[in-house]
């Protein structure tokens, strides 16, 4: 599967802040250029079908004779399209070995397999060649970063079934179907999920092809919840390139009276939360504002409109390509030892812990976990302090360990 010639923006947020509309709104909006265009919801509840006012499947189709396709990813079908059959030949495989039926069976549930079955299917159809762009609709910020920790909570999920050691030899012959000749099936379904897994993580970490666009209402709650969600794409490797603060009050203007007056007072509390985002964000960071409108946005004409507002004359695939910052950072002291900067953003309430282990540094943010492998050159280096800014993190490391010595 190849991705290199399409681009791809992913629209994430909290539930209900508006982003199946302006994912929609974009699409139509890339569309005019004569590119050819599929927006596709994951979101269960599917609402991509009530921006544009007309029904939607699976199998993408044009709206209204745009040029513009759409669809909904049926999660629940490929769930029992692929999930049920290599359940299946696990519950086999494990009892093979020995496993209890009922433990096998409690084996081989994954939780939030739809999810990850669903955004295999968007990377599928970005690889078909059919389309310049695929705009994604995602699921609310929650089961969003569900779905991104997979790929790892996958691994985990077999070492638990076929132990640390075995895991990666037991998985490759599946795969290829060696030493098992009496299960190629097992391979094969083996293989499906191996492929949903690493084109996802390939699809989500390649900043040349794909855009993150995370949509938010300036209600204080609302933002900071997006800022946990910016430092937990970040540990993924995942970065947002612009934020869209939506549905912000119009300004009243000299009109005067108890609606405008709460209008004022609204929008200057709007402005407000707004101010201590960008304060808040790493700098390069753009923060787009779209008003809230008297109707809904429904149909191509209300969504190009609301595309108008949004981008003006700017391509909203301007910003995918931007360089990224290294999630993590090595330079040398003067007078010995390095700095390790660990570019998660982060704000004066975020909960930080920083654990060595081994050759590895377990960071964890606002209950986001993720282990990463150290550079070489601090492998035998001492961990002296840390501290954090809006930027991420900082790790003073020491001169190389002593033998014997013990990592902290």
């Amino acid at each position: 599967m190849s991705t290199s010639d399409v681009r791809i923006l992913f629209f994430t947020g909290k539930g209900g802040v508006g982003k199946t509309t302006l994912a929609a709104a974009t699409a139509v909006r890339l569309t005019a250029p004569a590119r050819r265009v599929l927006v596709v919801s994951t979101d269960p509840a599917h609402s991509l079908s009530d921006a544009f006012g007309v029904p939607l499947s699976s199998d993408p189709s044009e709206v209204a004779d745009s040029g513009l396709y759409a669809a909904h990813v049926d999660a629940r079908g490929l769930v029992d399209d692929a999930w049920q059959d290599l359940r299946g030949h696990l519950r086999d495989v494990l009892a093979g070995v020995g496993v209890d039926e009922l433990d096998a069976e409690e084996l081989t549930l994954l939780p939030g397999v739809d999810e990850l079955l669903a955004l295999g299917e968007v990377a599928r159809l970005a690889g078909t060649g059919r389309w310049d762009v695929v705009v994604v609709d995602c699921g609310p910020t929650a089961e969003t970063l569900r779905l991104l920790a997979l790929p790892e909570a996958v691994g985990g999920y077999l070492e638990r079934i076929f132990g640390r050691d075995s895991m990666r030899g037991l998985v490759t012959s599946l795969v290829s179907g060696a030493g098992w000749g009496a299960r190629p099936a097992a391979a094969d379904a083996i293989g499906r999920l191996a492929e949903h897994l690493g084109g996802l993580r390939e699809l989500l970490a390649d900043h040349t092809v794909t855009g993150v666009r995370l949509v938010l209402t300036p209600e204080r709650v609302v933002v900071a919840e997006s800022r946990r969600t910016l430092a937990a794409l970040a540990l993924r490797g995942i970065q947002v390139d612009r934020i869209i603060a939506n549905r912000v009050v119009p300004r009243a203007g000299i009109r005067r009276g108890p609606a405008a007056t709460w209008l004022r007072t609204r929008r200057d509390e709007q402005d407000a939360v707004l101010a201590e985002l960008r304060a808040a964000i790493p700098a390069g960071l753009a923060v787009d504002v779209v008003e809230h409108r008297a109707a809904e946005p429904v149909g191509i004409t209300a969504l190009a409109a609301l595309a108008d507002e949004l981008y003006g004359g700017r391509d909203p695939l301007a910003d995918v390509g931007r360089t990224a910052p290294s999630l993590l950072q090595v330079r040398p002291l003067d007078g010995g030892g390095y700095l390790l900067k660990v570019a998660v953003p982060l704000t004066e309430q975020s909960e930080v812990d920083l654990v060595r282990v081994g050759d590895d540094l377990a960071v964890t943010v606002d209950g986001t976990r993720r282990v990463v492998a150290l550079p070489s050159v601090l492998r035998s280096c001492v961990v002296m302090d840390a501290e954090a800014d809006v930027d991420g993190l900082a790790v003073r490391f020491d001169a190389p360990m002593a033998t014997g010595a013990v990592a902290t």
